[in-house]
Protein backbone atom coordinates (compact mmCIF):
# COMPACT_ATOMS: atom_id res chain seq x y z
CA UNK A 1 0.00 0.00 0.00
CA UNK A 2 1.23 3.62 -0.76
CA UNK A 3 1.87 5.19 2.73
CA UNK A 4 0.66 8.61 1.41
CA UNK A 5 -2.35 7.23 0.22
CA UNK A 6 -5.00 8.66 2.38
CA UNK A 7 -8.14 7.12 3.71
CA UNK A 8 -10.40 10.07 3.05
CA UNK A 9 -10.01 9.21 -0.47
CA UNK A 10 -11.44 6.12 -0.64
CA UNK A 11 -14.67 7.58 1.32
CA UNK A 12 -14.64 10.31 -1.16
CA UNK A 13 -14.49 7.48 -3.86
CA UNK A 14 -16.79 5.25 -2.74
CA UNK A 15 -19.75 8.40 -2.38
CA UNK A 16 -18.92 9.55 -5.82
CA UNK A 17 -19.36 5.62 -7.08
CA UNK A 18 -22.48 4.84 -5.61
CA UNK A 19 -24.08 8.45 -6.64
CA UNK A 20 -24.33 7.42 -10.37
CA UNK A 21 -26.20 4.04 -10.04
CA UNK A 22 -28.51 5.54 -7.17
CA UNK A 23 -29.44 8.21 -9.81
CA UNK A 24 -30.56 5.93 -11.97
CA UNK A 25 -32.37 3.85 -9.61
CA UNK A 26 -33.93 6.52 -7.23
CA UNK A 27 -34.45 9.48 -9.68
CA UNK A 28 -34.72 7.87 -13.64
CA UNK A 29 -37.94 5.75 -12.99
CA UNK A 30 -40.05 8.46 -11.32
CA UNK A 31 -38.73 11.45 -13.78
CA UNK A 32 -39.72 8.64 -17.02
CA UNK A 33 -42.35 6.71 -15.45
CA UNK A 34 -45.16 9.02 -16.97
CA UNK A 35 -43.24 8.84 -20.44
CA UNK A 36 -43.30 4.92 -20.08
CA UNK A 37 -46.94 4.72 -19.75
CA UNK A 38 -47.52 6.86 -22.83
CA UNK A 39 -45.28 5.34 -25.09
CA UNK A 40 -45.36 1.40 -24.04
CA UNK A 41 -49.34 1.83 -23.53
CA UNK A 42 -49.38 0.40 -20.34
CA UNK A 43 -50.75 0.83 -16.46
CA UNK A 44 -48.80 2.35 -13.14
CA UNK A 45 -48.36 -1.27 -11.98
CA UNK A 46 -46.11 -2.18 -14.69
CA UNK A 47 -43.99 0.98 -14.44
CA UNK A 48 -44.04 0.14 -10.49
CA UNK A 49 -42.89 -3.33 -11.94
CA UNK A 50 -39.51 -1.77 -13.39
CA UNK A 51 -38.51 -1.41 -9.65
CA UNK A 52 -39.13 -4.81 -8.84
CA UNK A 53 -36.16 -5.86 -11.72
CA UNK A 54 -33.92 -3.59 -10.22
CA UNK A 55 -34.40 -5.28 -6.24
CA UNK A 56 -34.40 -8.62 -7.64
CA UNK A 57 -30.99 -8.15 -9.55
CA UNK A 58 -29.99 -6.18 -6.19
CA UNK A 59 -30.90 -9.46 -4.11
CA UNK A 60 -29.43 -12.08 -6.93
CA UNK A 61 -25.88 -9.80 -6.83
CA UNK A 62 -25.59 -8.59 -3.40
CA UNK A 63 -24.74 -12.07 -2.57
CA UNK A 64 -22.49 -12.74 -5.59
CA UNK A 65 -20.65 -9.31 -4.47
CA UNK A 66 -20.19 -10.28 -0.94
CA UNK A 67 -18.66 -13.29 -2.28
CA UNK A 68 -17.11 -12.35 -4.86
CA UNK A 69 -14.72 -9.41 -3.30
CA UNK A 70 -13.72 -11.75 -0.86
CA UNK A 71 -11.83 -12.71 -3.89
CA UNK A 72 -10.50 -9.70 -6.23
CA UNK A 73 -10.28 -6.20 -5.36
CA UNK A 74 -13.32 -3.90 -4.64
CA UNK A 75 -12.24 -1.61 -7.40
CA UNK A 76 -12.51 -4.48 -9.96
CA UNK A 77 -15.89 -5.23 -8.90
CA UNK A 78 -17.09 -1.83 -8.74
CA UNK A 79 -15.23 -0.60 -12.18
CA UNK A 80 -17.69 -3.47 -13.25
CA UNK A 81 -20.13 -1.88 -12.04
CA UNK A 82 -19.92 1.01 -14.18
CA UNK A 83 -19.79 -0.90 -17.34
CA UNK A 84 -22.29 -2.26 -16.59
CA UNK A 85 -25.01 1.12 -15.94
CA UNK A 86 -23.84 2.69 -18.32
CA UNK A 87 -24.39 1.07 -21.44
CA UNK A 88 -27.80 -0.58 -20.02
CA UNK A 89 -28.82 3.32 -20.23
CA UNK A 90 -28.06 4.15 -23.62
CA UNK A 91 -29.83 0.81 -24.75
CA UNK A 92 -33.15 1.97 -23.05
CA UNK A 93 -33.18 5.04 -24.96
CA UNK A 94 -33.94 2.55 -27.72
CA UNK A 95 -36.41 0.45 -26.22
CA UNK A 96 -39.08 -0.85 -28.64
CA UNK A 97 -41.05 -2.45 -24.99
CA UNK A 98 -41.51 -2.07 -21.15
CA UNK A 99 -39.99 -5.59 -20.99
CA UNK A 100 -36.80 -3.44 -22.75
CA UNK A 101 -37.27 -1.13 -19.30
CA UNK A 102 -37.32 -4.30 -17.16
CA UNK A 103 -33.82 -4.99 -18.71
CA UNK A 104 -32.37 -1.78 -18.00
CA UNK A 105 -33.97 -2.04 -14.65
CA UNK A 106 -32.35 -5.57 -14.19
CA UNK A 107 -28.87 -4.20 -15.24
CA UNK A 108 -29.26 -1.45 -13.18
CA UNK A 109 -29.40 -3.33 -10.24
CA UNK A 110 -27.18 -5.49 -10.98
CA UNK A 111 -24.30 -2.54 -11.34
CA UNK A 112 -25.29 -0.97 -7.78
CA UNK A 113 -24.75 -4.35 -5.93
CA UNK A 114 -21.58 -4.32 -7.41
CA UNK A 115 -20.97 -0.98 -6.41
CA UNK A 116 -22.97 -0.53 -2.93
CA UNK A 117 -21.69 -3.46 -0.55
CA UNK A 118 -17.61 -3.26 -1.44
CA UNK A 119 -18.24 0.81 -0.63
CA UNK A 120 -19.47 0.06 2.63
CA UNK A 121 -17.00 -2.91 3.26
CA UNK A 122 -14.02 -0.21 2.18
CA UNK A 123 -14.85 2.41 4.04
CA UNK A 124 -15.88 0.31 7.26
CA UNK A 125 -12.22 -1.39 6.91
CA UNK A 126 -10.77 2.63 7.09
CA UNK A 127 -12.75 3.65 10.08
CA UNK A 128 -13.81 0.96 12.24
CA UNK A 129 -15.09 3.02 15.61
CA UNK A 130 -16.68 5.31 12.92
CA UNK A 131 -18.68 2.63 11.36
CA UNK A 132 -22.21 4.16 11.56
CA UNK A 133 -20.90 7.30 10.29
CA UNK A 134 -19.10 6.32 6.91
CA UNK A 135 -21.52 3.89 6.33
CA UNK A 136 -24.46 6.96 6.98
CA UNK A 137 -21.81 9.16 4.56
CA UNK A 138 -21.81 6.36 1.52
CA UNK A 139 -25.79 5.44 1.86
CA UNK A 140 -26.27 9.22 2.00
CA UNK A 141 -24.84 9.85 -1.50
CA UNK A 142 -26.61 6.69 -2.59
CA UNK A 143 -29.75 8.02 -1.39
CA UNK A 144 -29.40 12.18 -2.36
CA UNK A 145 -28.21 11.40 -6.36
CA UNK A 146 -32.20 10.54 -7.28
CA UNK A 147 -33.09 13.83 -5.31
CA UNK A 148 -29.75 15.50 -7.28
CA UNK A 149 -30.46 14.31 -10.77
CA UNK A 150 -34.49 14.00 -11.17
CA UNK A 151 -34.49 17.56 -12.12
CA UNK A 152 -31.88 17.55 -14.32
CA UNK A 153 -32.96 14.02 -16.01
CA UNK A 154 -36.25 15.64 -16.62
CA UNK A 155 -34.72 19.50 -17.83
CA UNK A 156 -32.28 16.93 -20.30
CA UNK A 157 -35.79 14.96 -21.64
CA UNK A 158 -37.77 18.29 -21.90
CA UNK A 159 -34.72 19.81 -24.33
CA UNK A 160 -33.16 16.73 -25.51
CA UNK A 161 -35.80 14.09 -25.73
CA UNK A 162 -35.68 10.57 -24.55
CA UNK A 163 -33.19 9.15 -26.60
CA UNK A 164 -30.57 12.06 -26.34
CA UNK A 165 -30.76 11.98 -22.52
CA UNK A 166 -30.46 8.38 -22.03
CA UNK A 167 -27.12 8.62 -24.32
CA UNK A 168 -25.89 11.67 -22.32
CA UNK A 169 -26.32 9.83 -19.07
CA UNK A 170 -25.04 6.87 -19.93
CA UNK A 171 -21.39 7.82 -21.63
CA UNK A 172 -20.60 10.54 -18.87
CA UNK A 173 -21.80 8.21 -16.04
CA UNK A 174 -19.91 5.20 -17.49
CA UNK A 175 -16.60 7.54 -18.07
CA UNK A 176 -17.06 9.53 -14.27
CA UNK A 177 -17.75 5.72 -12.46
CA UNK A 178 -14.23 4.21 -14.02
CA UNK A 179 -12.28 7.10 -12.85
CA UNK A 180 -13.69 6.92 -9.46
CA UNK A 181 -12.65 3.74 -8.66
CA UNK A 182 -8.85 4.22 -9.49
CA UNK A 183 -8.97 5.89 -6.01
CA UNK A 184 -10.51 2.45 -4.12
CA UNK A 185 -8.39 1.15 -1.76
CA UNK A 186 -8.80 -1.47 1.15
CA UNK A 187 -6.26 -1.32 4.40
CA UNK A 188 -3.28 -3.80 3.57
CA UNK A 189 -4.51 -5.50 6.52
CA UNK A 190 -8.14 -5.60 4.93
CA UNK A 191 -7.10 -6.68 1.57
CA UNK A 192 -8.55 -10.25 0.16
CA UNK A 193 -5.28 -11.91 0.45
CA UNK A 194 -4.51 -10.84 4.36
CA UNK A 195 -8.20 -11.36 5.70
CA UNK A 196 -7.67 -13.78 8.07
CA UNK A 197 -4.66 -12.18 9.36
CA UNK A 198 -6.98 -9.18 10.35
CA UNK A 199 -6.47 -8.38 13.93
CA UNK A 200 -10.00 -9.24 15.78
CA UNK A 201 -10.86 -6.39 18.61
CA UNK A 202 -10.50 -8.32 22.00
CA UNK A 203 -14.67 -9.28 22.94
CA UNK A 204 -15.96 -8.89 19.42
CA UNK A 205 -17.65 -12.36 17.62
CA UNK A 206 -17.74 -13.42 14.07
CA UNK A 207 -20.03 -15.52 12.51
CA UNK A 208 -19.88 -17.05 9.51
CA UNK A 209 -22.80 -17.24 7.25
CA UNK A 210 -24.16 -20.60 8.29
CA UNK A 211 -24.19 -19.57 11.96
CA UNK A 212 -25.63 -16.09 11.12
CA UNK A 213 -28.62 -17.60 9.70
CA UNK A 214 -29.32 -19.70 12.81
CA UNK A 215 -29.90 -16.59 14.80
CA UNK A 216 -33.10 -14.83 15.18
CA UNK A 217 -31.55 -11.32 14.98
CA UNK A 218 -30.39 -12.59 11.52
CA UNK A 219 -34.60 -13.29 10.46
CA UNK A 220 -35.63 -9.76 12.22
CA UNK A 221 -33.64 -8.33 10.10
CA UNK A 222 -34.24 -9.77 6.62
CA UNK A 223 -37.84 -9.05 7.30
CA UNK A 224 -37.44 -5.39 8.31
CA UNK A 225 -35.16 -4.92 5.24
CA UNK A 226 -38.19 -6.50 3.02
CA UNK A 227 -40.64 -4.31 5.13
CA UNK A 228 -39.29 -0.59 4.96
CA UNK A 229 -37.98 -1.28 1.95
CA UNK A 230 -41.08 -1.76 0.45
CA UNK A 231 -42.16 1.24 1.95
CA UNK A 232 -39.70 3.25 1.04
CA UNK A 233 -39.21 2.03 -2.32
CA UNK A 234 -43.07 2.20 -3.34
CA UNK A 235 -42.30 6.23 -3.17
CA UNK A 236 -40.59 6.55 -5.94
CA UNK A 237 -43.09 5.42 -8.39
CA UNK A 238 -46.16 6.31 -6.17
CA UNK A 239 -45.13 9.89 -5.33
CA UNK A 240 -45.44 11.23 -8.57
CA UNK A 241 -48.49 9.58 -9.44
CA UNK A 242 -50.15 10.70 -6.20
CA UNK A 243 -49.17 14.18 -6.77
CA UNK A 244 -50.95 14.06 -10.51
CA UNK A 245 -53.45 12.25 -9.33
CA UNK A 246 -54.58 14.87 -6.80
CA UNK A 247 -54.26 18.08 -9.16
CA UNK A 248 -50.60 18.99 -9.02
CA UNK A 249 -48.91 19.37 -12.29
CA UNK A 250 -45.59 17.35 -13.16
CA UNK A 251 -42.83 20.30 -11.58
CA UNK A 252 -44.98 20.43 -8.41
CA UNK A 253 -45.36 16.41 -8.28
CA UNK A 254 -41.38 15.86 -8.64
CA UNK A 255 -40.78 18.23 -5.56
CA UNK A 256 -42.84 15.49 -3.28
CA UNK A 257 -40.13 12.95 -4.71
CA UNK A 258 -37.24 15.24 -4.47
CA UNK A 259 -38.43 15.61 -0.94
CA UNK A 260 -38.50 12.37 -0.73
CA UNK A 261 -35.23 11.62 -1.69
CA UNK A 262 -33.24 14.90 -0.01
CA UNK A 263 -34.10 12.82 3.51
CA UNK A 264 -33.62 9.81 1.97
CA UNK A 265 -29.71 10.80 1.11
CA UNK A 266 -29.54 13.29 4.36
CA UNK A 267 -30.70 11.15 6.72
CA UNK A 268 -28.39 8.11 6.05
CA UNK A 269 -25.27 10.83 7.47
CA UNK A 270 -27.28 11.80 10.21
CA UNK A 271 -28.59 8.79 11.69
CA UNK A 272 -25.57 6.84 11.01
CA UNK A 273 -23.94 9.46 12.90
CA UNK A 274 -26.41 8.74 15.79
CA UNK A 275 -25.88 5.88 15.64
CA UNK A 276 -22.44 5.76 16.99
CA UNK A 277 -24.30 7.86 20.04
CA UNK A 278 -27.72 6.70 20.72
CA UNK A 279 -27.15 3.37 19.56
CA UNK A 280 -28.58 1.64 16.52
CA UNK A 281 -31.83 0.69 17.54
CA UNK A 282 -32.61 3.87 18.78
CA UNK A 283 -32.42 5.36 15.84
CA UNK A 284 -34.27 2.81 13.61
CA UNK A 285 -37.22 2.55 15.82
CA UNK A 286 -37.62 6.67 16.30
CA UNK A 287 -37.70 7.05 12.64
CA UNK A 288 -39.60 3.78 11.58
CA UNK A 289 -42.72 4.97 13.81
CA UNK A 290 -42.31 8.07 12.79
CA UNK A 291 -42.53 6.97 9.14
CA UNK A 292 -45.71 4.39 9.61
CA UNK A 293 -47.46 7.94 11.00
CA UNK A 294 -46.42 9.67 8.04
CA UNK A 295 -47.68 7.66 5.59
CA UNK A 296 -51.19 7.32 7.59
CA UNK A 297 -51.65 10.98 7.32
CA UNK A 298 -50.74 11.73 4.14
CA UNK A 299 -53.83 10.95 2.04
CA UNK A 300 -56.44 12.79 5.19
CA UNK A 301 -54.00 16.36 4.71
CA UNK A 302 -54.09 18.54 1.76
CA UNK A 303 -50.88 20.60 0.18
CA UNK A 304 -47.96 20.71 -1.30
CA UNK A 305 -46.08 21.50 1.43
CA UNK A 306 -47.94 19.10 4.27
CA UNK A 307 -47.31 16.53 1.69
CA UNK A 308 -43.46 17.33 1.21
CA UNK A 309 -42.87 17.12 4.92
CA UNK A 310 -44.17 13.71 5.58
CA UNK A 311 -42.59 12.31 2.38
CA UNK A 312 -39.31 13.75 3.77
CA UNK A 313 -40.35 11.51 7.01
CA UNK A 314 -40.61 8.36 5.06
CA UNK A 315 -37.48 9.42 2.66
CA UNK A 316 -35.54 9.69 6.08
CA UNK A 317 -36.72 6.26 7.65
CA UNK A 318 -36.20 5.07 4.25
CA UNK A 319 -32.27 6.43 4.26
CA UNK A 320 -32.12 5.40 8.45
CA UNK A 321 -32.25 1.58 7.06
CA UNK A 322 -29.65 1.74 4.81
CA UNK A 323 -27.53 3.76 6.88
CA UNK A 324 -27.66 2.18 9.99
CA UNK A 325 -28.48 -1.71 8.97
CA UNK A 326 -25.14 -2.24 7.45
CA UNK A 327 -23.00 -1.27 11.08
CA UNK A 328 -25.84 -3.28 12.71
CA UNK A 329 -25.25 -6.13 10.97
CA UNK A 330 -21.98 -6.44 11.44
CA UNK A 331 -22.75 -5.54 15.12
CA UNK A 332 -23.99 -8.78 15.27
CA UNK A 333 -22.46 -10.93 13.30
CA UNK A 334 -18.95 -9.33 13.36
CA UNK A 335 -16.45 -7.96 10.11
CA UNK A 336 -14.91 -11.36 8.93
CA UNK A 337 -17.72 -12.29 6.74
CA UNK A 338 -19.85 -8.99 6.51
CA UNK A 339 -20.10 -9.21 2.91
CA UNK A 340 -21.53 -12.11 2.69
CA UNK A 341 -23.81 -12.08 5.40
CA UNK A 342 -25.18 -8.52 4.06
CA UNK A 343 -25.69 -9.71 1.01
CA UNK A 344 -27.81 -12.74 2.11
CA UNK A 345 -29.85 -9.71 4.38
CA UNK A 346 -30.17 -7.74 1.25
CA UNK A 347 -31.71 -10.29 -0.52
CA UNK A 348 -35.49 -9.32 1.43
CA UNK A 349 -34.74 -5.78 -0.27
CA UNK A 350 -34.05 -7.13 -3.37
CA UNK A 351 -36.71 -10.14 -3.55
CA UNK A 352 -39.49 -9.06 -1.61
CA UNK A 353 -39.47 -5.30 -1.44
CA UNK A 354 -40.30 -4.83 -4.90
CA UNK A 355 -42.98 -7.04 -5.22
CA UNK A 356 -44.67 -5.75 -1.38
CA UNK A 357 -44.02 -2.08 -2.52
CA UNK A 358 -43.89 -0.80 -5.76
CA UNK A 359 -45.93 -3.64 -7.46
CA UNK A 360 -48.58 -4.09 -4.98
CA UNK A 361 -48.86 -0.59 -4.55
CA UNK A 362 -49.53 -0.08 -8.18
CA UNK A 363 -51.77 -3.12 -8.45
CA UNK A 364 -53.95 -2.07 -5.91
CA UNK A 365 -54.13 1.67 -7.34
CA UNK A 366 -55.56 0.31 -10.63
CA UNK A 367 -57.52 -1.87 -8.98
CA UNK A 368 -59.45 0.80 -6.73
CA UNK A 369 -59.28 3.32 -9.44
CA UNK A 370 -56.67 5.31 -7.36
CA UNK A 371 -57.52 4.55 -3.83
CA UNK A 372 -54.34 6.00 -2.22
CA UNK A 373 -55.82 5.45 1.00
CA UNK A 374 -55.82 1.96 1.23
CA UNK A 375 -52.02 2.28 -0.40
CA UNK A 376 -50.54 4.47 2.11
CA UNK A 377 -52.47 2.17 5.25
CA UNK A 378 -51.03 -0.75 4.19
CA UNK A 379 -47.39 0.64 3.56
CA UNK A 380 -47.76 2.63 6.72
CA UNK A 381 -48.14 -0.91 8.82
CA UNK A 382 -45.51 -1.85 6.70
CA UNK A 383 -43.06 0.53 8.73
CA UNK A 384 -44.55 0.09 11.81
CA UNK A 385 -43.84 -3.53 11.75
CA UNK A 386 -40.36 -3.14 11.31
CA UNK A 387 -39.79 -0.86 14.32
CA UNK A 388 -41.42 -3.87 16.58
CA UNK A 389 -38.64 -6.40 14.71
CA UNK A 390 -35.67 -4.06 15.28
CA UNK A 391 -36.97 -3.71 19.10
CA UNK A 392 -36.39 -7.60 19.22
CA UNK A 393 -33.26 -7.64 17.56
CA UNK A 394 -30.12 -8.48 19.79
CA UNK A 395 -26.66 -7.69 19.48
CA UNK A 396 -23.87 -10.09 19.18
CA UNK A 397 -23.23 -10.16 22.62
CA UNK A 398 -26.88 -11.94 22.86
CA UNK A 399 -27.10 -13.92 19.59
CA UNK A 400 -27.45 -17.82 20.35
CA UNK A 401 -26.71 -20.55 17.45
Amino acid sequence: MNKKYHPFLAVVASCVAIFLPGALVFGFPGVMGMHWQQIFGVGRADVGQTLFFVLAAVGIFMFVTGRLQEKIRPAWVMALGALIYGPSTVMVGHAASIHWVYLWAFLTGTSSAFIYLPALTVVQHWYPQRRGLVSGLVSMFFGLSGAVMAPIFSRIFQILGYTTLTYVVGTVFTIIGLVTVVFIRLPQASSAANQKAEVVTPGTLSLNLWQSLRTRSFWLLWFTYAFVGAAGIAMVTLTTSFGLSHGLAMPQAILLLMAFNITNGFSRLISGFLSDILGRKTVMISTFLMAGGAYYLFPHVSGITIWSVLAAVIGFAFGTLFAVSAPLVSDCFGMEHFGTIFGVVFTAFGFVSGALGPWLGGYLLDLTQGNFTLVYAYLGSLMISSSVMIWITTPYTECTF
